[in-house]
């Protein structure tokens, strides 16, 4: 089966495995200490339940979606994934590419292996960059103010990593930053010649985004000093201070309590993506389909809200939406896509989550996405069934 073959996302994942060594497949899979985090993401999704509603005129349906004064294609954009040239050179690029073609959102990540730069070329009108906050603050200033300068339009800063966390996956696999491949993992990556060929002739993953500080082009050295820099603790006079030095959209990613989603708004911030970082932080933090409606009611329409995390299927997109949300994003199943077959691989996981939309608006009864909301959501009771319905 090849990339077009793929009826669903979980069939791309199969084609990532099978081309990926495992200790690069183990990058994209693992999350933290028991990843329990990994089951309740996905698992939320399907403990909530939909309720069509029929007799409805479904023949033509729009799932295009109105964001930050930009009009896309679906609902849903590309979160920013780390080291994606590990699982295949230029990774980052297809994926900006791939996300251009769709019109939908790409939002490069703060550990690309492809710089800001390359991305406001390639995309830019669909890139969008994520901050990684250094611990010297002039670092971290001047990426804000590189990033505006490449003329992107929104930056968003990832508040959920103030430590390293502990992915066992990635302990037992021996895998480092700057990676170091053991013999034990080249003989097992033999076993995927492809990815071995092009790993032996691309070597370490390059941070270009961070070169410039680490005042090196040497690949190791580079990654050596990213990862020394990042995990930095953040406050909100960090906040405030990127705040003003951004100009375009600026962004939180990784808030899960309504109070902080009360501060952002009250700050003025343009949007929040609710998101526990794929369950790669912290193991015992609930899933942002849990706490969205929390936060939808304590901020309204005061700022835009998003969603990350868990996301595997085109009724997860919809659910979502009916919840609170207004957009969402997803890393995973198009990284699977990439990994196994470049732009059209990323290309096709959208094409499935278009498609998957598509039928589940179409069987909800919901046209548009305007229709969507809590009406659609299965009910606890008569008072609960009331509080849903639309006035």
């Amino acid at each position: 089966m090849n990339v077009q073959g793929a009826v669903n996302i979980d069939d791309l994942r199969k084609l990532a495995k099978k081309r990926l060594p495992k200790i690069a497949f183990d990058f994209i899979e693992g999350g933290v200490e028991d990843e329990d985090g990994l089951d309740r993401n996905e698992r939320m999704f399907r403990e909530h339940r939909l309720v069509p509603r029929y007799l409805i005129d479904v023949s033509k349906r729009d799932q295009s979606q109105e964001l930050f004064g930009r009009t896309y294609s679906s609902p849903f954009g590309i979160s920013p994934t780390g080291l994606a040239s590990l699982f295949r050179p230029g990774a980052d690029l297809m994926l900006a590419e791939a996300a251009k073609r769709h019109n939908v959102p790409f939002i490069m990540s703060g550990s690309s292996t492809a710089s800001m730069e390359d991305l406001a070329k390639v995309a830019p009108d669909h890139g969008w960059y994520q901050l990684y906050a250094a611990k010297d603050k002039t670092i971290s200033e001047d990426m804000v103010k590189r990033a505006a300068d490449a003329g992107l339009s929104t930056l968003v800063l990832t508040v959920d990593v103030p430590v390293h966390s502990k992915r066992e996956r990635n302990v037992r696999n021996g895998f480092s930053r700057p990676l170091k491949m053991t013999m034990r993992t080249k003989l097992e990556a033999l076993r995927h010649p492809g990815w071995m060929m092009e790993y032996m002739k691309m070597g370490t993953p390059f941070f270009p985004n961070w070169a410039k500080y680490a005042g090196t082009s040497n690949p190791d050295k580079v990654a050596d000093f990213t990862a020394g820099q990042t995990a930095a603790p953040l406050d909100w006079k960090h906040v405030e201070r990127f705040r003003e030095l951004f100009p375009g959209t600026f962004i939180l990613k990784g808030i899960m309590h309504p109070d902080d989603a009360l501060r952002a708004a009250d700050m003025g911030i343009d949007g929040i993506t609710v998101s526990n970082h794929g369950a790669r932080q912290l193991d015992r933090a609930p899933s942002p389909l849990e706490v969205l409606p929390a936060i939808n009611r304590a901020v309204g329409d005061r700022v835009t809200l998003m969603l990350d995390s868990g996301v595997r299927r085109g009724s997860d997109v919809a659910l979502a939406l009916c919840l609170g949300a207004k957009f969402v994003f997803l890393g995973r199943p198009t990284l699977y896509g990439a990994a196994a077959g470049g732009v059209d691989g990323a290309m096709r996981a959208l094409d499935i989550l278009e498609g998957e939309l598509d039928l589940t608006m179409a069987q909800m009864g919901a046209p548009t996405l305007r229709d969507l909301g809590p009406e659609f959501l299965l009910w606890d009771d008569d008072d609960d069934l009331r509080r849903n319905r639309r006035p």
